[in-house]
């Protein structure tokens, strides 16, 4: 068992049904998109982190600001509006941003233990998924692995690719004639939301994540 990384998040409760809105500063670099599906195995901030929203433009001498003698305004920063949506067991979490949504499901809802291999049911959820993709008419698509800490590194690196693919797999075959490009990685234990020290927080980091931008349209926020 490794430590967890010292990029990992707080670990998240919830309820039955969770909608969280909460103002949340993105800072990080922006993924480049090369054409067809690709791996990046060393990337410097957690996925999905960015924000392509320029700094808003501050006068610091408007008549509406009241400063006291001798300060100054701080850097404009960018927020982002974060709604949350988790299923009662958290196997399904939605994220809705003003820029992105990212559906992450846990593993055990797609695969068997320690496998790669898709279970009957994971189909249904993935379509959903796609049909939301359709919704936002995006063509850009990331689809995520994670896994927990237990067993080696290269084991877990392995092992979330491939759920990633598997994922990939069935969106590619729904939204076949969409003309989407797909970024597909494999980050392993890297980039837990959840504390690997127990058994709850250890299902909620073995997860695949897909993650795409909002159509001009806003598409659903169901």
């Amino acid at each position: 068992m490794r430590a967890t990384t010292p990029g990992a998040r707080r670990a998240s409760s919830s309820p039955a049904v969770t909608v969280l809105a909460a103002a949340v500063l993105f800072t990080g670099m922006q993924f480049s998109m090369a054409a067809g599906a690709h791996a990046d195995e060393s990337p410097s901030t957690p996925p999905g982190t960015e924000s392509t929203s320029p700094p808003p433009q501050v006068d610091g001498n408007a008549p509406g600001l009241k400063l006291r003698g001798g300060a100054t305004l701080a850097p404009a920063k960018v927020l982002d509006i974060i709604s949350v949506i988790e299923s009662e067991g958290g196997e399904e979490r939605r994220e809705d941003t003003n820029e992105n949504v990212k559906f992450a499901l846990q593993a055990e809802v797609l695969f068997g233990k320690d496998s790669a291999k898709l279970s009957p049911e994971a189909n249904s959820r993935i379509a959903a998924i796609a049909n939301e993709i359709r919704k936002q008419s995006t063509a850009k698509v990331r689809v995520f692995g994670f896994t927990d800490d237990l067993g080696s590194a290269a084991h877990g690196d392995k092992l979330s690719k491939e759920r990633a693919e598997a994922v990939h797999g069935v969106l590619d075959k729904e939204l076949a004639s969409a003309g989407i490009t797909y970024e597909i990685r494999g980050y392993g234990e890297d980039y837990p939301i959840a504390d690997n020290s127990n058994e709850e927080g250890r299902k909620k980091n073995r997860r695949v994540e897909v993650s795409f931008p909002r159509g001009e349209s806003g598409g659903s926020q169901n």
